[in-house]
């Protein structure tokens, strides 16, 4: 052993650099700056705390979505670049994003309603929402009445003194009907009522806020994501004092998305139009080819003819009709389990917006505590399977469907 360098002397390739010891500089190491050039994408930023040289910046810094950079739950530039993105998309002042797509709908829930108000919303909502919505029933007293989503006469009789929130969803799941958003929301601001539209199904299509919506919500898992790995959500605000209320609940929520998850989805941003593009084509394809099929009782796209929302939908979606649909197997409930288990190049599995189709059959799966009365009422057969259109070639998708109705009919 050497003992050029005794054990209480550092080594020269040790000493300390301006008075400071290696402890302190590896946890200070120098950031750079970009000067000259600058980033062509958006950087992860996954640091979550920021410094400041001045208390008074500092201070600063707390008040609003917009002000400096302090701590991740309250900003961060790559989560701030994917907000931005996306109000930029949807035509609004401001967005927060969330952690997943309920993240973002109980931030704007929870940040707007109170003790005994009323809510009116379409029937047939995402499960997860209803199921916010009888909590804050069961816990604030939140009242709720169902519409159809189609008739604003709907909503003004149901308008209350404590109605303060009109819920809708563009395009409903799985039964794919379409809110008449200008309708039901030009009803609402007359009663002061704030119109909140959950749009995950329609990105690109429909610019709700264009119709009269107050805020938006999309579950960014599906179509901004595109690709079956991340989880994330978003609520776009047409008002920047709303975009403040919510911000500030969300922040004590702590349902702030993450900014590896922000950067993620940017990158699916960059690719979504040509995805939804793919995806609504051949989701009109398969509907056309299905509604054809001698083992296919009925077939619900807003893209055909026959859908009782489709004039309604070519005014209000531009570029496709959307990449889910639904259908219903004469074969009633066996011949849907035997269909989504048949089939080989889809998958069987939950959600929408991935690159690889997915099916289910809501009744046995996502519907399955329902009785028959209560899928009746929903609108939902024994026989009904949800579609959720991927990038697979249609030709390849219609011959692996064909040798799964042939399962199933049998």
């Amino acid at each position: 052993m050497s003992d050029a360098y005794p054990t209480n002397t550092p080594s020269p390739d040790v000493q300390p650099s301006n008075g400071q010891h290696p402890q302190t500089r590896t946890v200070h190491p120098p950031i750079e700056t970009p000067v000259g050039s600058r980033p062509l994408n958006v950087p992860l930023y996954q640091g979550h705390l920021f410094a400041f040289d001045d208390a008074d910046a500092m201070a600063a810094a707390f008040d609003g979505p917009r002000a400096a950079y302090l701590y991740g739950r309250m900003g961060n530039p790559t989560v701030r670049a994917f907000e931005n993105a996306v109000a930029e998309l949807e035509g609004g002042a401001g967005a927060y994003a969330a952690a997943s797509g309920m993240g973002a709908i109980s931030a704007v829930l929870m940040a707007l309603l109170r003790t005994g108000d009323h809510v009116i919303a379409q029937s047939g909502l995402y499960g997860g929402t209803w199921a916010l919505l009888r909590d804050l029933r069961e816990r604030w007293g939140v009242e709720v009445t169902e519409v159809s989503g189609q008739d604003a006469g709907e909503v003004r009789a149901a308008l209350r003194p404590a109605t303060r929130l009109l819920y809708l969803e563009t395009i409903a799941n799985p039964m794919t009907q379409v809110a008449d958003i200008p309708a039901l929301a030009a009803a609402a601001r007359e009663a002061g009522v704030t119109t909140v539209v959950d749009n995950t199904f329609a990105p690109l299509l429909c610019r709700p806020l264009d119709h009269g919506a107050d805020i938006v919500v999309h579950s960014a898992t599906k179509y901004m994501g595109g690709h079956g790995d991340i989880v994330g959500g978003v609520a776009v605000f047409a008002d920047p004092a709303v975009h403040r209320r919510v911000w500030d609940h969300a922040v004590e929520l702590g349902a702030t998305a993450d900014p590896f998850a922000a950067w993620l989805l940017l990158r699916g941003l960059v690719t979504m139009p040509m995805r939804v593009e793919r995806q609504c084509a051949t989701a009109l394809e398969l509907a056309r080819r299905l509604a054809a099929h001698p083992s296919v009782a009925g077939v619900r796209h807003p893209g055909l003819p026959g859908h009782p929302q489709h004039e309604l939908a070519g005014r209000l979606l531009s570029g496709g009709y959307g990449g889910v649909l639904s259908f219903d197997l004469a074969g009633g409930r066996a011949a849907g389990r035997a269909f989504i288990e048949s089939v080989r190049v889809a998958s069987l599995a939950v959600s929408l917006g991935d690159a690889a189709t997915l099916v289910m059959h809501p009744a046995s799966t996502s519907h399955r505590q329902l009785d028959a009365a209560a899928l009746a009422a929903a609108g939902i057969g024994e026989g009904t399977v949800r579609v959720a259109v991927g990038l697979e070639d249609p030709d390849d998708l219609w011959a692996d469907f064909e040798q799964a109705l042939a399962k199933a009919a049998a």
